[in-house]
């Protein structure tokens, strides 16, 4: 017998295709599904974003709002350092005028020290006056008494006394 060649093939018949291209290709419908899910996805992450920009814009406001606590208090601590500064100023006004009451009253303590010391030379001079005066009294008295012992001493000795 003469060999036949039979060819031996998968055949399909038209539903089977119909069947295959349904499952394998896909339908619009699929395509509509996954552009409603990508939608879905697009919105949930504009969802998010809105809510990332209002969290952001919350944290401004909040570090804005720490910014104007952080002005006031370096306003009031400048204010502080203001008065501070002034009281500092006023004391240190009070303490110059006592320093320079003291100072006053250091000149005139030496203003009477020097009239004491005047006063004092002044009855040094006196004193040395008299000094000089009894000083000068007693050598003319020694003198005196020295020419009278050395004339007494010549007269004996020339026998006249």
């Amino acid at each position: 017998m003469p060999e036949e060649k039979i060819e031996e093939g998968l055949t399909l018949d038209k539903r089977a295709l119909d069947v295959l291209v349904a499952n394998i290709i896909p339908t619009s419908r699929y395509f509509e599904v996954r552009f409603d899910h990508m939608q879905s996805q697009m919105d949930d992450f504009r969802g998010d974003l809105k809510d990332f920009r209002g969290d952001v814009d919350k944290r401004f406001e909040q570090v804005d709002k720490r910014f104007e606590q952080v002005d006031k208090r370096f306003g009031d601590m400048k204010s502080d350092m203001d008065k501070r500064f002034d009281d500092m100023k006023s004391d240190m006004d009070k303490r110059f005028e006592q320093v320079d009451k003291r100072f006053e009253q250091v000149d005139k303590r030496f203003e009477q020290i020097i009239a004491s010391i005047d006063r004092l030379g002044d009855k040094l001079d006196h004193r040395d006056e008299k000094q000089r005066y009894f000083t000068m009294r007693m050598f003319t008295i020694a003198i005196s008494i020295s020419i009278l012992g050395a004339l007494g001493a010549f007269l004996k000795s020339l026998g006249v006394i």
